[in-house]
């Protein structure tokens, strides 16, 4: 028998738990859910929490030896 989508769990998740409008989660293949989404293969989706910490490990405006405290 052929796997299903849980289309309402989906939809739930990609409207209301990462904010798509319904034209946008329509629009989506079902690749690019899977991967917005972190299932299968894909890599979860980078949190608010790791990207901050990228933002103040790596902020703007520096050179990489100004990073590496080298001036």
């Amino acid at each position: 028998m052929a796997q299903r989508f849980d289309w309402p769990a989906l939809m739930r998740a990609g409207i209301a738990g990462r904010g798509l409008l319904p034209d946008q989660f329509w629009a989506l293949t079902p690749a690019e859910l899977a991967l917005l989404l972190g299932i299968g293969g894909a890599a979860p989706a980078m949190t608010r929490g790791a990207l901050d910490a990228l933002m103040t490990r790596y902020p703007d405006g520096q050179s990489t030896e100004e990073r590496n405290g080298r001036s």
